[in-house]
């Protein structure tokens, strides 16, 4: 699986898992297409038809529920890292043993796959 990185984003290019691999790389292409359907309604307001006014107005409306669900997911990555500090702090040996026992199990994996096993 190769990796494209440009100036502003970084994605996996596999066809069937294609996901970002940083939350700045998500946050810049919504922005992005937010701006872009933005651009999109104002350059079609002086238009009529009834089609480009259709079009537009759901556009309108994808535009609001992006922000919203971006509120959302925002709302539940803050409260899921607020939870995850006060557990760290809450019981901070049992973090530090947990996260060292991932540790030897991720080098252990890791030793195994590079002697070919």
């Amino acid at each position: 699986m190769s990796t494209t990185k440009t100036a502003t984003t970084t994605k996996r290019n596999d066809p069937m898992n294609n996901r970002y691999e940083t939350p700045q790389a998500v946050r810049h292409d919504a922005h992005t297409l937010l701006e872009d359907a933005k651009a999109m309604i104002e350059a079609t307001s002086n238009i009529a038809d009834e089609k480009i006014t259709e079009a537009r107005e759901r556009l309108s409306e994808a535009v609001e529920r992006g922000k919203l669900t971006y509120a959302r997911v925002k709302d539940r990555a803050i409260e899921g890292a607020k939870a995850a500090d006060e557990t760290i702090r809450t019981h901070p040996y049992h973090t530090a043993g947990i996260t060292f026992g991932i540790g030897v199990l991720v080098g252990v994996l890791v030793a195994r796959r590079g002697n070919g096993n």
